[in-house]
């Protein structure tokens, strides 16, 4: 049975862990910290990411890490033969349609785990929750994240101005969403083990 919004089985969530065929993602820990600064403080990660000032410390991943756990949604920490190599999450700012957001370490871009990651947590997503629809955004000068959107089906929906903390100032967003009927029929892609 899918469940209406996460807020009420979160705890039961958070255990949740994503398999795919080169990835784990798992929830972030505390043993995680310096992963996450070492992926979060190179400027153009930051840049990328609404929420994050620059310089990001240590103190900023433990902060992080302490309150993902309380939050309104789920992060992931993403692991490639056992390094950490990113983070996604969806968040439920709206009831019936969470955002899916995700970085990764400079040195794994444009490998493919974007759109690797993307897919697990869209297909969980859609398979967990009576959710219509996941909405994403990416910078207009980052067209490789724009990209992991397109290929697992979103459309794009129009530019939005979004404040970016590490900007310190508002940029162009291209808005997407991904409506449950357009991801049914492109469910060819291959799903991700559960845990």
């Amino acid at each position: 049975m899918l469940q209406e919004h996460p807020i009420q089985p979160l705890q039961e969530l958070r255990t949740v862990v994503l398999e795919t065929a080169r990835l784990v993602l798992r929830q972030p820990a505390l043993a995680d910290v310096k992963a996450i600064a070492r992926i979060v403080a190179d400027k153009r990660v930051a840049m990328n990411l609404r929420r994050v000032p620059h310089p990001y410390t240590l103190e900023d991943a433990a902060q992080f890490v302490s309150t993902a756990a309380a939050a309104n949604g789920m992060t992931f920490l993403i692991e490639h033969k056992g390094e950490a190599i990113g983070l996604a999450s969806l968040t439920w700012d709206e009831k019936n349609s969470p955002e899916l957001g995700y970085c990764f370490d400079v040195k794994h871009w444009g490998k493919g785990f974007g759109t690797e990651a993307a897919r697990a947590l869209i297909d969980f997503a859609f398979e967990e929750f009576a959710i219509d629809e996941i909405r994403s955004g990416a910078r207009v000068v980052n067209p490789a994240s724009r990209h992991v959107l397109e290929k697992c089906g979103f459309q794009w929906t129009g530019v939005e101005l979004h404040r970016f903390l590490a900007l310190g100032s508002s940029t162009p967003v291209d808005r997407f969403r991904l409506k449950r009927a357009v991801w049914a029929s492109l469910r060819d892609w291959s799903s991700a083990r559960r845990y």
